[in-house]
């Protein structure tokens, strides 16, 4: 970690976000913002970084020296488990379950499916080894470690050429000492191996989650690992020697040390800075209900925000084999805003299935080689193909007129692929393709609406990412949503969320405590012992930052199978606190209690937090004053509920001052991405520039 010298001049914030297809840059400082969006290099992506950071810069006419923070997230660790492309790993564990990873919970996730695929581990058998040890769920020590076999363990793991080994022992998370014992023996063995211990990566009960989540820290860990140090040299070449922090899964962000030990927290790393942005507008506004709708390159996620805060999830699947399907995937215990993903962006392919219907996604084509009227060789249509022939966008003026589009090459494709072989015009083909995607993201967030009890007709929806404010109205009308808010610099949405989130470092531990047998000493002795773990994880960024602590447990009636998140307002944690406030939020969630029920707490939750952005309040904006938008000219672009070309009203955003109203049909053009109204809708500038959406009382 860098240390701040000069802090005081350093009072400038910067962000990058590496998506599929755009790696996007936000910079901010002294009431002022800067962005920029640059084609995400695969072979090189801190490159993209540098030159995206370097243009912002220039634009602000300030330094890297005058840079205090930088904040980053990605999606290299999701896109090496989705894509098979991580490190050589192997799996260590306790003789007898050397087959948990295979064996998952012992259940069809579709039990009526006789064609089902299950999803394979990322540890072939082969590569699973095991050794005599067994420790009990107490803790106590029932088989001691075999030491004498660790010269055959490291024997095998040289033939088969390991990068990686992921030890997870059962019980471990009651007693770490034989797996930290394992990885000094291993070490001695093949110095500068990269070893992750369920032990440190998921301290937490149920065997089958906690291996698969160290075995998939293990499969990124060494290439997450290469890419921060490289990025970290770029950074430092140019002069930028700010402290480095990645955004994580649970909505924080965290050094870059903690990053490179445990990098599954970056899992869902930029999906997560869109759902602090959604939030952080929920918060400024007051909208209790909100749908956040980020779509980009390459995927559409989909988050629902409740009073200001999304949902965090302690476990997430990856990987699903099923679109929809829970349990189709490999499962992860590690905190995660959650989240609805589905293979829908700009960059997403159209094609035809074996019935002859239109199919959109999941399969981009990125930025490289891109959608066909990139001009980069990519020649399948795509959905920003089909946006730029229903007009759309402007084919001059994309990404501020720094990539001019083909309109010829998208027609070409459209036509190759969906027109000839349904005997559909070029504009009807497109209109296809588009709508096919609007319903797929409609649908998806119609079962995640379902799945937590959410009536999509009482909420509000944020749209950001390239795409999103293209998308986001017809998605309103499908789902019976009034109010659409695009923010400002919407096209770089997740960046810029990024510098709103709070710093935060997290740490689970299980430790079952039964209320009726609740001894308060050993309790608050563990969690004393869990803030001096978390403070050792923060290193220097605790004294850098002042973070505070706040406490949390996951508990339960005895017998159930899950559990229900509780904060624990107040420490010395006592039975009638923890009580109180369990059936406080039992009876929330369930309208009832079980009397008489016998309470327990499964795991225990630190989190070292600071807050790093406040919510404006409304004498911090200037107060509308309603007025007519001046439009700039007007173009012909496809209206789906009419199902035909229709003449837009056209804006510049930049040229839009708060309180400016405007009608649709319309389109609302800035650099990073473009707006479209529907007929349906009317809408204005509000005090924080946001655009507000309304649906028209008569339609």
């Amino acid at each position: 970690m860098h240390t701040q010298d000069n802090a005081r001049h350093r009072d400038y914030r910067l962000s990058a976000d590496i998506g599929g297809t755009f790696t996007d840059i936000v910079l901010e400082g002294r009431g002022q913002r800067w962005s920029t969006k640059t084609l995400t290099r695969y072979d090189a992506p801190e490159q993209a970084i540098i030159t995206g950071l370097q243009a912002v810069l220039a634009d602000a006419g300030i330094s890297t020296a005058d840079v205090g923070i930088f904040i980053h997230g990605m999606t290299l660790a999701t896109n090496a488990v989705l894509e098979r492309r991580g490190a050589l790993t192997a799996f260590l564990t306790t003789k007898g379950f050397r087959d948990v990873l295979e064996i998952g919970y012992e259940t069809r996730y579709a039990p009526t499916d006789l064609m089902l695929v299950k999803q394979s581990p990322l540890v072939p058998r082969q590569r699973r080894l095991v050794v005599d040890e067994r420790v009990s769920a107490k803790g106590d020590v029932l088989v001691p470690l075999d030491e004498c076999a660790f010269d055959a363990i490291a024997e095998r793991l040289t033939q088969e050429r390991v990068e990686s080994v992921a030890i997870g022992f059962l019980h471990a998370y009651a007693n770490s000492v034989h797996e930290e014992r394992a990885r000094e023996l291993l070490l001695q063995r093949m110095p500068g191996l990269s070893i992750s211990l369920s032990s440190e990566v998921c301290p937490e009960i149920r065997e089958y989650e906690r291996f698969s989540t160290v075995v998939a820290n293990a499969y990124v860990q060494p290439i997450v690992e290469r890419y921060l140090n490289k990025l970290r040299n770029s950074l430092d070449e140019i002069g930028l020697t700010a402290p480095a922090l990645l955004m994580g899964s649970a909505g924080g962000v965290m050094p870059l040390d903690i990053a490179k030990r445990i990098p599954i927290r970056l899992i869902e790393s930029g999906p997560a800075g869109g759902a602090v942005l959604s939030a952080s507008i929920a918060k400024e506004l007051k909208l209790p209900k909100v749908l956040s709708f980020d779509m980009g390159g390459t995927t559409a996620k989909i988050c629902f925000i409740q009073n200001g805060e999304p949902h965090v999830a302690p476990l997430f699947e990856v990987d699903r084999q099923s679109r929809f399907q829970k349990g189709s995937g490999l499962p992860l215990r590690t905190p995660v805003v959650e989240l609805v993903e589905i293979g829908a962006g700009g960059g997403s392919i159209a094609s035809l299935d074996r019935m002859n219907r239109i199919a959109v996604g999941p399969r981009s084509a990125a930025s490289e080689p891109g959608p066909a009227c990139y001009g980069r060789g990519g020649d399948e249509p795509t959905v920003t193909d089909s946006d730029l022939i229903m007009g759309r966008l402007d084919p001059h003026n994309f990404a501020g007129g720094r990539m001019p589009l083909n309109t010829s090459a998208s027609e070409v494709a459209i036509e190759r692929v969906i027109g000839d072989a349904l005997s559909l015009s070029t504009t009807e083909s497109a209109f296809g393709v588009v709508e096919i995607v609007d319903e797929t993201m409609a649908n998806a967030a119609r079962v995640h609406a379902a799945e937590l009890g959410r009536e999509l007709s009482e909420h509000v929806i944020i749209a950001f990412g390239g795409a999103a404010p293209l998308h986001a109205g017809r998605l309103a009308e499908k789902l019976g949503i009034d109010t659409i808010i695009i923010p400002r610099n919407a096209g770089v949405g997740s960046a810029l969320g990024f510098l709103r989130a709070p710093i935060a470092v997290d740490l689970v531990q299980t430790a079952v405590t039964s209320l009726t047998s609740f001894d308060a000493a050993t309790v608050n002795q563990l969690l004393d012992g869990m803030r001096k773990r978390v403070e050792i994880l923060a290193g220097d960024l605790k004294e850098q930052e002042h973070l505070t602590a706040s406490f949390s447990c996951a508990m339960r009636y005895r017998g159930q199978g899950y559990e229900i998140a509780v904060p624990i307002e107040r420490l010395p944690a006592t039975v009638q606190s923890l009580s109180h406030a369990f059936q406080a939020e039992y009876a929330r969630l369930f309208g009832r209690i079980i009397p008489d029920g016998e309470i327990e707490v499964v795991s225990w939750q630190l989190r070292l937090s600071k807050a790093t952005w406040t919510a404006a309040t409304a004498s911090d904006a200037p107060q509308a004053r309603l007025s007519e938008a001046e439009f700039v000219s007007t173009r012909e672009i496809f209206e789906p509920r009419i199902g035909s070309m229709v003449n837009h009203r056209i804006y510049e955003r930049k040229r839009m001052n708060v309180g400016s109203r405007f009608t649709g049909p319309a389109m609302i053009f800035e650099d990073e991405t473009s707006t479209v109204v529907p007929a349906s809708f009317d809408g204005h500038v509000d005090e924080q520039g946001n655009l507000v959406l309304t649906k028209k009382e008569q339609a």
